[in-house]
């Protein structure tokens, strides 16, 4: 009896999910609960356990898509279940779990190879579907292998650089998992949305003196209070005056939240992924922030929950963390939210105040919005609510 590795769902969406890593190879042995297989959407990676104890048939290969519910892989109890498996003397469960499949997936799946040609395949990065097989029926035999390895050393060194129109190509990078579906997403924002954005300065002296005597407090607050943290609290505030911000566009209806939940970019490796402090004007400044931090953290880590990437109303990203100082980008809105503000770094910028030209620390931000959602009026309204509460920040700790 066969117990199958099962693509999972996570989250709302049903489009195939990336298989990033398998943690065991083809054969081994792994224990009930132990993690056998790592898959991947557009916001998180998660751990798939083995639901038995046995020996493990790979169907799926890792950095293939596969459909939500489908086997990627197969637990048998026996070596000799294994065995016929590999040998494609399948079982009456195996040969169910082929049919599921995908049809181009099917054809990997029926390549019949060797345990021992199968390893030393794997040790020599040969692919195996190029492989044409001397042993019975056409399987994939030790001497095969032992074939495509030496013709892979024979090959001569090639110096050149690959070549397309012109161009030397120094790598490549496949688009899987979530660099692929963030680069849809964002693709497809822009498609579905009429985006405008608005930029400015922000003086941002007062909340500077604030955020400087919220870091001498740190160990009393348990905190260390970051501008990331006020923004996000600032924003809270005033998505509760202004709820077209606080709204999205589904379909032919524009919906006003009753949350408000303030999603944090956080950048990765593969881009950004952007967790939710979920009823985040209930918050404390404190709680915003150990909340901030936690939630970046597991980001990194991989960690997150399908629960804490979905649900946000507004994002913040703030890009001036990141260095780069005085600068202005065009933010690209998170769907289905109608908008996202972005903040640069604060730079020492001179600024006329009352009539002399005096040096303060300025913050740019950038407001990219929906405007089937609301107009520039609001935008405007909105952006000058914030000016006036960056300006006197006091409120944002209580």
């Amino acid at each position: 009896m066969a117990t199958k590795v099962i693509v999972p769902k996570l989250g709302m969406s049903t489009e195939p999910i990336t298989l990033v890593e398998w943690k065991a190879k083809e054969g081994d042995q792994v224990e009930k609960g132990s993690v056998v297989l790592v898959v991947e959407t557009e916001k998180i990676r998660h751990d798939v356990e083995a639901e038995a104890s046995g020996f493990l048939h790979i169907l799926a290969e890792a950095g293939k898509e596969a459909p939500i519910g489908s086997a990627a892989g197969l637990i048998v109890a026996t070596k000799e279940e294994l065995a016929a498996l590999q040998t494609g003397v399948v079982t009456e469960v195996a040969a169910a779990e082929v049919k599921e499949a995908p049809p181009a997936e099917v054809k990997e799946k029926r390549v019949v190879i060797s345990p021992v040609a199968r390893k030393m395949a794997e040790e020599h990065m040969i692919d195996i579907t190029a492989v044409v097989g001397t042993g019975p029926e056409g399987r994939i035999v030790k001497e095969d292998i032992e074939k495509e390895i030496a013709k892979k050393e024979a090959a001569p060194v090639v110096e050149a650089a690959e070549l397309y129109q012109g161009r030397g190509v120094k790598s490549k990078l496949t688009l899987t998992g979530m660099r692929k579906a963030i680069s849809e997403h964002m693709h497809r924002s822009l498609s579905v949305s009429a985006q405008l954005t608005v930029m400015g300065e922000l003086d941002v002296t007062k909340l500077v003196a604030l955020r400087k005597e919220l870091v001498a407090q740190e160990e009393k607050l348990g905190a260390r209070i970051t501008y990331t943290d006020l923004m996000v609290a600032a924003v809270a505030k005033l998505l509760k005056e202004y709820p077209l911000v606080n709204a999205s566009r589904i379909g032919n209806e524009i919906i006003q939240w009753e949350d408000i939940n303030v999603s944090v970019a956080v950048a990765l490796e593969e881009g950004l992924i952007v967790p939710v402090v979920r009823n985040t004007d209930q918050k404390s400044l404190v709680e915003i922030s150990k909340e901030v931090r936690a939630l970046a953290k597991k980001a990194r880590e991989r960690a997150l929950a399908p629960e804490e990437v979905q649900g946000g109303t507004f994002t913040i990203t703030n890009l001036g963390a990141l260095g780069g100082g005085y600068r202005f980008e065009t933010v690209i809105i998170n769907q289905p939210e109608s908008a996202i503000l972005g903040t640069g770094g604060i730079t020492d910028r001179p600024v006329v105040r009352d009539g002399k030209i005096v040096i303060r620390p300025i913050m740019t931000y950038y407001l990219t919005y929906d405007h089937r959602v609301f107009t520039g009026a609001v935008a405007a309204a909105f952006i000058n609510s914030l000016t006036k509460l960056v300006e006197t920040p006091e409120t944002l700790t209580k």
